[in-house]
Protein backbone atom coordinates (compact mmCIF):
# COMPACT_ATOMS: atom_id res chain seq x y z
CA UNK A 1 0.00 0.00 0.00
CA UNK A 2 0.99 3.36 -1.01
CA UNK A 3 0.48 6.23 1.18
CA UNK A 4 0.36 9.78 0.87
CA UNK A 5 -0.20 12.63 3.58
CA UNK A 6 -1.31 16.23 3.11
CA UNK A 7 -2.96 19.12 4.94
CA UNK A 8 -0.25 20.74 7.02
CA UNK A 9 0.89 23.80 7.22
CA UNK A 10 1.38 26.90 9.71
CA UNK A 11 -1.10 27.68 12.24
CA UNK A 12 -1.60 29.69 15.25
CA UNK A 13 -1.44 28.14 18.97
CA UNK A 14 -5.32 26.99 19.92
CA UNK A 15 -6.13 26.64 15.98
CA UNK A 16 -7.17 23.46 13.94
CA UNK A 17 -6.00 21.19 11.27
CA UNK A 18 -6.82 18.33 9.53
CA UNK A 19 -4.69 16.08 8.12
CA UNK A 20 -5.34 13.62 5.57
CA UNK A 21 -3.79 10.53 4.14
CA UNK A 22 -4.53 8.91 0.68
CA UNK A 23 -3.55 4.95 0.52
CA UNK A 24 -3.20 2.99 -2.93
CA UNK A 25 -2.79 -0.28 -3.48
CA UNK A 26 -4.10 -3.14 -1.55
CA UNK A 27 -7.48 -2.93 0.07
CA UNK A 28 -7.20 -0.10 2.89
CA UNK A 29 -9.86 -1.27 5.31
CA UNK A 30 -7.26 -4.10 5.92
CA UNK A 31 -4.92 -2.04 7.08
CA UNK A 32 -4.73 -0.72 11.21
CA UNK A 33 -3.58 3.04 10.28
CA UNK A 34 -1.85 5.19 12.46
CA UNK A 35 0.26 8.99 13.02
CA UNK A 36 2.96 9.83 13.96
CA UNK A 37 5.01 12.62 14.56
CA UNK A 38 8.28 13.55 14.78
CA UNK A 39 9.62 17.17 16.16
CA UNK A 40 12.65 18.59 15.53
CA UNK A 41 15.65 16.95 16.95
CA UNK A 42 13.57 14.38 18.28
CA UNK A 43 12.48 11.15 17.87
CA UNK A 44 9.41 9.62 16.12
CA UNK A 45 6.83 9.43 18.56
CA UNK A 46 2.69 7.72 18.37
CA UNK A 47 0.11 9.92 18.29
CA UNK A 48 -2.98 7.98 16.65
CA UNK A 49 -4.04 5.01 15.18
CA UNK A 50 -7.66 3.09 14.22
CA UNK A 51 -8.18 0.10 13.62
CA UNK A 52 -9.42 -1.57 10.36
CA UNK A 53 -13.47 -0.38 10.71
CA UNK A 54 -13.17 2.56 13.09
CA UNK A 55 -14.48 0.40 15.79
CA UNK A 56 -11.38 1.33 17.85
CA UNK A 57 -9.28 4.25 18.36
CA UNK A 58 -6.26 5.25 20.37
CA UNK A 59 -4.20 8.09 20.88
CA UNK A 60 -1.35 9.44 22.99
CA UNK A 61 -1.39 10.79 26.49
CA UNK A 62 -0.67 14.31 24.69
CA UNK A 63 -3.30 14.64 22.22
CA UNK A 64 -5.91 12.78 23.97
CA UNK A 65 -9.00 15.16 23.93
CA UNK A 66 -7.72 17.27 21.20
CA UNK A 67 -7.15 15.16 18.11
CA UNK A 68 -9.20 13.01 16.59
CA UNK A 69 -8.44 10.08 14.16
CA UNK A 70 -11.50 8.62 11.55
CA UNK A 71 -11.52 6.91 8.52
CA UNK A 72 -13.12 6.19 5.25
CA UNK A 73 -13.11 3.20 3.67
CA UNK A 74 -14.91 4.39 0.59
CA UNK A 75 -12.62 6.65 -0.23
CA UNK A 76 -9.28 4.86 1.46
CA UNK A 77 -8.17 7.64 3.25
CA UNK A 78 -7.45 8.47 7.10
CA UNK A 79 -7.89 11.83 8.60
CA UNK A 80 -6.30 13.53 11.78
CA UNK A 81 -8.45 16.43 12.98
CA UNK A 82 -6.24 18.51 15.70
CA UNK A 83 -7.90 20.89 17.21
CA UNK A 84 -6.65 23.32 20.46
CA UNK A 85 -2.89 23.11 18.81
CA UNK A 86 -0.40 23.67 21.22
CA UNK A 87 3.11 24.79 19.74
CA UNK A 88 4.96 21.87 20.88
CA UNK A 89 2.72 19.82 18.75
CA UNK A 90 5.12 21.05 15.94
CA UNK A 91 6.20 18.44 14.21
CA UNK A 92 6.25 16.57 10.66
CA UNK A 93 3.50 14.20 10.80
CA UNK A 94 3.37 10.81 9.03
CA UNK A 95 0.90 8.11 8.63
CA UNK A 96 1.89 4.88 8.92
CA UNK A 97 -0.22 1.12 8.01
CA UNK A 98 0.04 -2.37 9.09
CA UNK A 99 -2.15 -5.40 9.37
CA UNK A 100 -1.83 -5.87 13.09
CA UNK A 101 -3.36 -3.90 15.75
CA UNK A 102 -1.58 -5.20 18.55
CA UNK A 103 1.38 -2.98 18.62
CA UNK A 104 -0.34 0.14 17.36
CA UNK A 105 1.77 2.45 19.12
CA UNK A 106 5.06 1.05 18.10
CA UNK A 107 6.46 2.91 14.84
CA UNK A 108 8.68 0.09 13.90
CA UNK A 109 5.66 -2.25 13.72
CA UNK A 110 4.50 -0.48 10.83
CA UNK A 111 5.33 -1.87 7.48
CA UNK A 112 4.16 1.06 5.11
CA UNK A 113 4.91 4.66 5.80
CA UNK A 114 3.34 8.01 3.82
CA UNK A 115 6.15 11.36 3.04
CA UNK A 116 5.12 13.03 5.95
CA UNK A 117 3.49 16.78 6.33
CA UNK A 118 4.58 19.51 8.12
CA UNK A 119 2.87 21.24 11.02
CA UNK A 120 4.01 24.23 12.61
CA UNK A 121 2.23 25.95 15.69
CA UNK A 122 3.28 29.48 16.25
CA UNK A 123 2.64 30.66 19.53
Amino acid sequence: VQLQASGGGLVQAGGSLRLSCAATGRTFSAYVMGWFRQAPGKEREFAAAIGWSSGYTYYADSVKGRFTITRDNTKNTVYLQMNSLKPEDTAVYYCAADRSLTYYNEAYRYGYWGQGTLVTVSS
